[in-house]
């Protein structure tokens, strides 16, 4: 069969065009396939880059730091994983190594047991979720069940009581893992939760990306405001008014994006389809990474059983009222233990819901660069002034530079960071699955995390997978037979109510941080 025969299934002769909204990844490996097979593909990005959500900053040493996801959640048969064998981009495997302070800012002792139990909660979550869901109230909550479980796991006052306080302070972290408040967390769909995915990105989307700047058509800064499929071809119109006509568009746009401009489909989306976008949470995520000349925490001892590869918690502290009267919890991953050249000596914070709302929209507000590394060190003073061997007067406790991430407020990346499953949600998986599969019938196809298989669902690894499969199917639809292209997405998709993966101690198989 010759090319063009190829492409007489859906009325074409010639190469048909296609457009993807969107170089991130989805995006890109979308173009990949379709490239594979003969297409004519454009990109529109409207940032000034490609790699979306996957984007990195340099530190003032130089070092450079990933802004959206730094995980790598699972190594079998991943493909992301896969690439960053490829590009000889440096992994570490993280330990369990945790520090956590109370209230008061008092040394937790039982911190890593007590985090145990909490984990041992939520790998219970997911396969009571998993095998429940079709009775599951939609109003409860993963809150709701750490309360039910807390009291059997600590019965009685005293020590029990105290214990299960400290349980419950742990488990509003998992906020930081999806984006949103534990008691917003769906209970009924807390399976469709099971790979989180957050190291530097950089050289795996530049090989992703790779196809797509060789042969196909990008163009950076493009916003699309209208998208019009009442003809035979798809027009997308500019935010400077140009209009370009598709025989298929792809749009992997962020849910975010999705639930603020429903108005720039023509016709309107239909309202189950609406529905759908709507009923899917959208989470934020801010990352603030503070580096200091050195790593005073370790003093040397990089081997040291309490920090290497660690993560500290700071439990509904009450003696920072006057920057944090919410008693917001705080958790930072300590960069120091990362291995060889990789290492620097800095503490991640994850800041999500609400905590990371309002200190996005103080940076915002402020003019000065000064006065927002200021604001930013007081904020977090009174948490890494626990850490051991802090010494206010000395040069190595005193910050030299703070980055923190604003994707609360970046439109593009629709006022937030990845898709969620929250409280009231009735038909979460039926939603992703309406998504998934687009509106063929009006040539607009969609990917995305949001659209991902189950297994993979607000992860990079998603993302990919869900750019995979939609460039498959386009081929497909032209009547090209697609070959060798990893193992069926449709096998992925294994994440329903038939049950949950195993986990280790922190919720997760495998757990790689990439950087």
């Amino acid at each position: 069969m010759d090319s063009l025969k190829k492409f007489r299934t859906r009325g074409s002769v010639t190469k048909p065009k296609i457009g993807i909204i969107g170089a991130g990844i989805a995006g890109l490996r979308c173009a990949d396939i379709l490239l594979q097979h003969g297409f004519n593909v454009t990109i529109l990005e409207g940032r000034d880059r490609i790699g979306g959500r996957a984007h990195q900053a340099p530190l003032p040493s130089g070092q450079l730091v990933d802004l959206g996801p730094n995980w790598i959640h699972g190594t079998d048969q991943n493909p992301i994983h896969d690439l960053a064998k490829e590009t000889k981009t440096t992994t570490h495997l993280w330990g369990e190594a945790l520090q956590a302070f109370d209230k008061d800012g008092k040394k937790l002792e039982q911190a890593r047991l007590l985090s145990d139990d909490m984990w041992g909660i939520i790998l219970q979550a997911f396969k009571h979720s998993a095998q429940n869901t079709s009775t599951i109230d939609p109003e409860q909550s993963l809150h709701d069940f750490f309360v039910e479980k807390t009291q059997e796991m600590y019965p009685g006052g005293g020590e029990s009581e105290h214990k299960r306080k400290i349980v419950m302070q742990m488990s509003e972290l998992w906020g930081a893992f999806v984006g949103s408040d534990v008691r917003k967390q769906s209970l009924k769909f807390f399976w469709l939760e099971e790979c989180i995915d957050g190291g530097t990105y950089k050289d795996i989307v530049a090989l992703i990306a790779k196809p797509a700047k060789g042969k196909a058509d990008i163009k950076l800064s493009t916003k699309i405001n209208h998208i019009n499929t009442t003809n035979q071809k798809v027009t997308l119109v500019t935010e400077n008014g140009v209009q370009l006509e598709f025989d298929e568009v792809v749009v992997t746009s962020p849910l975010g994006w999705l639930k603020n401009n429903k108005h720039t489909f023509e016709p309107p989306l239909p309202a189950r389809f609406s529905q759908a976008i709507d009923s899917i949470g959208y989470g934020t995520l801010e990352k603030v990474y503070i580096t200091f000349p050195t790593a005073f925490w370790l003093n040397g001892d990089v081997g040291s059983h309490d920090y290497s590869s660690g993560f500290a918690q700071w439990l509904s502290p009450s003696y920072a009222l006057d920057t944090n009267p919410q008693r917001w919890n705080q958790e930072a991953v300590d960069m120091a233990s990362l291995p060889g050249s990789c290492s620097h000596p800095t503490m991640l914070f994850y800041l999500y819901g609400d905590h990371s709302i309002s200190l996005t929209n103080e940076l915002a507000a402020l003019r000065t660069e000064k006065a927002r590394q200021e604001y930013l060190i007081e904020f977090f003073e009174p948490y890494f002034s626990l850490l051991p061997h802090y010494y206010e007067k000395s040069k190595d406790c005193i910050p030299v530079y703070c980055l923190a991430t604003s994707w609360a407020t970046d439109e593009l990346a629709g006022n937030g960071s990845y898709s969620n499953f929250q409280t009231g949600l009735k038909e979460g998986d039926k939603d992703i699955e309406i998504m998934r599969e687009g509106l063929t019938g009006r040539s607009l196809w969609f990917a995305g995390e949001h659209t991902a298989p189950f297994v993979a669902l607000g992860t990079a690894t998603g993302a990919y997978w869900s750019g995979e499969a939609v460039g498959k199917r386009i081929t497909e639809a032209y009547g090209v037979v697609v070959e060798n292209i990893g193992s069926p997405v449709e096998a992925r998709d294994i994440g329903g109510p038939e049950g949950p993966k195993e986990f280790n101690a922190r919720g997760f198989a495998d757990k790689t941080f990439d950087h």
